[in-house]
């Protein structure tokens, strides 16, 4: 398999007494560095489900994923946790940044299992730059808006250079102008950094912005339009 994303005839489903519940049927995509998709589709759809397994969070029941070419579900438990932190990042809803820890120190979090350095730093504070917070590098995220926090969220999951980035309604808590500014920036920051990017949104205006298209349904993923 190639770099990028590759997830091949993925299912999920769960047990239960009456039989298995299945959330995920047969779903297969496949993103190369640098693209962006969106996938759309109702509550309980299995949107999250679909993320949490893209984000090796959660096994799959049948398939494959491959990620930069390689199969994080063939690695034991500590070295997926390595992989997912170094080639893995996340964007919530809910920005999970630390509170008592200053916008600078939050986009570091992921880098210390590796050692902190001067370089690290140095990008942290680059990334900063980038989505517009380099006068807030002092600052807590109590005196931040929920956009620049939502701002920090992505500097951090970019700081160890990951090869995907999945963004679980990362505009869901944001007001339409903060929201697309969110957007934007989550479009052009994977890209120039080869990274491929996967949102889970129920924002249509969100969903255009995106080169790719899919929605779940019945626990299908299809293309759209």
């Amino acid at each position: 398999m190639g770099s990028g994303l590759v997830a091949q005839s993925i299912g999920k489903s769960y047990p239960t007494r009456g039989g298995p519940l299945v959330v995920l049927r047969d779903v297969s995509m496949a993103l190369e560095p640098g693209a962006a998709a969106a996938i759309v589709g109702p509550s309980g759809s299995g949107k999250s489900t679909l993320l949490n397994i893209l984000g090796t969070l959660e096994p799959p029941t049948e398939g494959s994923l491959s990620i930069d070419g390689q199969n994080p579900y063939a690695l034991d438990e500590p070295a997926l946790a390595v992989f997912r932190n170094r080639q893995i990042g996340f964007v919530f809803q809910d920005h999970h940044l630390l509170p008592q820890c200053s916008v600078l120190e939050n986009v570091l979090v992921p880098t210390m299992p590796n050692g902190n350095s001067e370089q690290l730093t140095e990008r942290a504070r680059s990334l900063l730059e980038r989505v517009g917070l380099s006068g807030r590098l002092d600052h807590l995220p109590s005196e931040l808006s929920g956009g620049e926090r939502q701002r920090a969220a992505i500097a951090r999951a970019l700081i160890n250079g990951p090869r995907l980035l999945l963004a679980d309604e990362p505009t869901g808590n944001l007001d339409r102008a903060s929201a697309e500014g969110v957007a934007t920036l989550l479009l052009e920051l994977p890209r120039e950094e080869s990274a491929t990017l996967v949102v889970v949104t129920h924002s249509a205006q969100i969903a255009e912005m995106m080169q790719r298209r899919f929605e779940i349904h019945d626990g299908r993923l299809m293309p759209r339009a």
